[in-house]
Parts: C-alpha cells; structure tokens; sequence
C-alpha cells in the first residue's frame, strides 16, 4: 500500500482507482477490518472508526444497540479532513463502545490480526489499525481512552499516536471517559502519523476542553536525527512472559545503538492503575 505521503501526489482517477482496490482487497482478505465502504467522495481516502460521525453514515460503535442510527452531522475531525483534501472512506470494525482491548466483543463480528490470523488485532481501534497494517487502508482514524490506538497499533506494528488532550476536538465522538478521550491516527509511519495529526488538529468552540494555543506544523518539524531521553518503567514487565520481556529488551537496546539516552524507573504504584482508570 502507497503511504499517505506518496497519495498526496496521486491524481483522483488514481485515488479512484485506489479506493476499488483497497475495497476489492478488504473483500477478500478475511480481516474484517471494514464495516462497510461508505465514502464522502474525492479526496484521499481515510479509514474512520465506527465511533466518529460522518453526515449520512450509519454510526454504531459496533453496537446492534445502535443500529438504525445515521449521523445527522459530521464530526469535527471530518470536516477538517474534507477541508484538507482528504476523505472518509469506510467504517472501521472496534470493540462494541469502544469498550475492550482485542476487537472481539463487535457486533460485526472478531477482527483479526493481518501478521497471524490466529491473534487478535488489539483494541478498541483493531479494525483501524489491522487495515493499515494489512494493506487495505492508507491510513485511519481511531480512538483512544486508555490506550485504544496506541495498544492495537503496536500488536499490528503500524504507528498510533494519542494526541495531547485538547488538541483534536471530540465534537462527534461517541463518548467513553469524556476526559480521557482523544481521537488520533494510525498510520504506516511516523511522517505519515504528523500529516494525519496536522490535518485534523484544531481549536474548536463545538468542544469546550479544545486548547486555545498555537497550533504548529509536526510534520514540518519531524527530525530523525534528534536524540531523546527514553524513560523505560522496568516494573511495568515484570510478570510479562519470557518473550515478551525478550523482545522489550531488544527495543530498548536498538534505543541505545540509534543514539538515545535511556533512565531505568520505577512506578511503584502501578498494581492499582487499572483499578483507578
């Protein structure tokens, strides 16, 4: 699949061209990673959770509780996508409220993971992320409350990103822990992550918990050569299982060899997070 970078040169008759062929591919591929392929028309084709309103589509959170229901209007993050050239293209699959993490519990059915169909893709947002890593989607759009982009993106090894509270609007986002919330993308890379993010960023007086500040370019300010300083939480693994851990470990070394600094911590009062969240 052409990255969102390389589409944003394509023609529409090539975009056109695209959308059949994701669609054509989506069909066949035995994901289930696509609701449907409903369409607002020219533009780059985004995928779009099934939480996010799009004017004149079904919107379920993949619930039959909700089926039936049409959006009367369309989310702020559509419309800044539609206003930047780009277009909603399909409903991604994700647990039922966006309540879960291995897009299992969906009305539509158990989406599966592209790499190994025998696991799950991740949740809430495993439809968004299987079809980027699968190659049936550019991009998407997801998610996240407590890691509802982030986690599925990781097991389907594309790239998720939680934008800073207040930065994207929730303005027509099917709500879950209203302070928590964050709509963001999954994209195939980093640089294609900030053309997303820049794209659908904004103040928005529709949310009141929008920030206020300047918004900059990320995708102008990317530099692959700046060296980080990695905190690495060691207890958060530490009843991980033998691979697991293995792999963890091998990261954080490739972490070390590309240059960056890395502080071992410790969170001492991470047993009682999930019981908090």
């Amino acid at each position: 699949m052409i990255t969102l970078k390389e589409a944003l040169t394509k023609s529409k008759d090539e975009l056109d061209a695209l959308k059949i062929e994701m669609e054509t591919k989506a069909k066949e591929g035995g994901l289930n990673a696509y609701i449907d392929f409903a369409s607002t028309g020219e533009g780059i084709p985004i995928l779009i959770k099934d939480n996010i309103q799009v004017k004149d589509w079904s919107m379920t959170s993949a619930s039959e509780i909700l089926q039936g229901y049409v959006a009367p209007y369309n989310a702020t993050v559509i419309e800044n996508l539609h206003n930047k050239g780009f277009s909603a293209f399909g409903r991604a699959n994700m647990d039922e409220f966006a309540m879960g993490s291995t897009t299992e519990s969906s009305y539509y059915g158990v989406t599966k993971n592209p790499h190994d169909l025998e696991r799950v893709p991740g949740g809430s947002s495993g439809g968004s992320a299987a079809a980027v890593a699968g190659g049936i989607a550019i991009a998407a759009l997801g998610s996240d409350t407590g890691g509802s982009i982030r986690q599925p993106a990781a097991y389907c090894g594309c790239v998720g990103m939680k934008p800073t509270y207040g930065r994207v609007s929730r303005f027509g986002l099917g709500a879950y822990a209203s302070s928590l919330d964050q709509i963001g993308p999954i994209t195939q890379n980093v640089e294609d992550a900030a053309i997303l993010y820049d794209a659908i960023a904004s103040h928005d007086e529709k949310d009141s918990t929008c920030a206020t500040l300047e918004l900059n370019s990320i995708v102008d300010n990317l530099d692959a050569d700046r060296k980080l300083t990695i905190a690495v939480i060691d207890n958060y693994i530490a009843q991980a299982s033998e691979e697991i851990q293995e792999a963890y470990a091998m990261t954080v070394e490739k972490l070390k060899e590309a240059g960056h600094i890395i502080v071992h911590k410790n969170m001492g009062n991470t047993k009682y997070d999930i019981a908090t969240y």
